[in-house]
């Protein structure tokens, strides 16, 4: 009989970057590198270059549904991403057509609420709902430790604060937590990932590498280990491909300069051909 053949499709929910190096931008060109087909839901539009975001404009929310059920309806995805979800209302509402659609697709939950530059993205009832409705349906959530400290209230100063947090978030319904430790000074990074009905967690090493140019780390960290995910890769096998991704993609970047502030990885270090199936 014969068999179609498909790309391996990636979805990313989340926000635009009119800088390109992180967002929806970020989002696409990972799945591209990594060989993946890219789709979008656009969820807000930011003015926004290597120095910070000087304005966010919300898409209506009709838009954002249409958007996903458009995508969802015809190319299937394999993998999906979400990052910025700025109002209550569009986390529920993406919550309720993840539930409709992807029972067995892997999400992974970028929850964006400060940018590199400091600048605060999500709304604090939009915070709430994401534990409610999202942490739920997220087979991993990817925090920076920015992030932990406002969904767990935590201070985090440490790899112990880093683990006590990823299990405060798991208590919260989630099935899976990745802590991100790029904010924590040291020659060492130290990444947390706790997942409900394990002891212990498991820890990732990898070395700090000197740049200023790390615009869309966050996303681009969820994008890669979406597509990976998509590929067929279990969870942890993923976040270390991913992992790889992000050390060489910062590597080859480092010395490049864009914009005046902080610019972007090199995404397409060593691109792959897209996947067919």
């Amino acid at each position: 009989m014969f068999k179609e053949k498909k790309y391996i499709g990636v979805l990313t929910i989340a926000g635009s970057d009119s800088g390109g190096g992180a967002g929806i931008q970020a989002d696409l060109k990972t799945f591209s590198a990594l060989g993946c087909y890219g789709c979008s839901v656009i969820t807000a539009v930011t003015a926004q270059n290597t120095l910070g975001v000087s304005a966010v404009h919300a898409i209506p929310l009709e838009v954002i549904k249409d958007q996903l059920v458009a995508v969802m309806d015809d190319i299937k995805p394999q993998g999906i991403k979400i990052g910025m979800l700025n109002t209550s209302g569009v986390v529920a509402e993406i919550a309720h057509q993840l539930g409709v659609y992807c029972t067995n697709v892997p999400v992974i939950l970028d929850p964006v609420m400060v940018a590199t530059s400091g600048d605060r993205l999500m709304e604090p009832d939009a915070v709430r709902e994401l534990r409610k409705t999202l942490f739920p349906l997220a087979t991993l959530i990817t925090p920076n430790i920015d992030e932990a400290e406002v969904l767990t209230g935590m201070e985090i100063v440490d790899l112990a604060g880093m683990i006590l947090a990823g299990k405060e978030i798991v208590e919260q319904g989630a099935k899976a937590v990745l802590i991100k430790g790029g904010h924590l000074s040291g020659d060492v990074i130290y990444d947390v990932l706790v997942e409900r009905g394990k002891m212990e967690p498991l820890i990732m090493k990898s070395d700090f590498i000197q740049t200023r140019n790390l615009h869309g780390t966050g996303c681009t960290l969820s994008s890669a280990i979406a597509s990976e995910m998509a590929k067929g890769a279990p969870l942890t096998v993923a976040i270390e491909r991913a992992k790889a991704y992000i050390s060489d993609a910062l590597n080859a970047g480092r010395n490049v300069v864009t914009g005046k502030g902080n610019g972007p990885l090199n995404h397409f270090f060593n691109p792959l051909k897209l996947l067919i199936t």
